[in-house]
Order: structure tokens, then sequence, then C-alpha cells
């Protein structure tokens, strides 16, 4: 029988796509979250990635201890500053991926 008690904590990748000619300014934006966030209460993990076979393709590996962690980063000044610029940078709204671990099967 599986544990069925969710766990509050969240993982999650958010994708984020430059739009053409924007790969260097979403790049520097996205690095400009990086020191901030990690410093948020309730951040356990927020480390930026570049698709390596899809310039302009970023990934943000993304932990908080539970939604309220999560929205509260969203309404920061430096998430907001980041958020004034979306039309300007991307391509298309960011796209938060959320993760569960897997859990090894029984044999």
């Amino acid at each position: 029988m599986s544990d069925t008690s969710a766990s509050p904590q969240i993982i999650a990748l958010a994708r984020v796509r430059a739009r053409p000619s924007q790969r260097e300014p979403l790049r520097h934006a996205l690095s400009q979250l990086v020191e901030p966030s990690r410093a948020e209460p309730g951040c356990f993990d927020y480390t930026l990635f570049e698709l390596e076979e899809e310039p302009g393709t970023f990934y943000v590996r993304e932990t908080w201890a539970d939604q309220e962690a999560l929205d509260t980063h969203m309404s920061t000044p430096h998430f907001q500053a980041f958020a004034a610029r979306f039309d300007e940078l991307l391509a298309e709204p960011i796209r938060l991926i959320r993760l569960r671990e897997a859990q090894a099967a029984v044999a």
C-alpha cells in the first residue's frame, strides 16, 4: 500500500524561453534572481540552467518548503521586477512543471 499523504514541499522546474534576440538579456535577468531567491525563507534550491540543444531555453530548478513560500517568492520585489519584463523577454508564458520524487518499486 502506498503512502497517500502529500508532502507540502514543492519541487519544480520553471521553463523560461527567450524571445528572438533576447537570450542574453533573459539570462542576465534570470541570473539576478538566483541569490535573492536562495536567501528567501522556505527556499531550499534555486538553480538556473540553459538547455544545451536549445539556447535561449532556460530551466530553474526550485524547491520550496510549501505553497506559501512559493507564493511569497512570486510577490517579492526582485521577482516582480522580473515579471514586469515578461513581454519584453519571454517568447511564451513561464511553464512551472511540478515534480514529485518517484518511489522505487518494491520487489
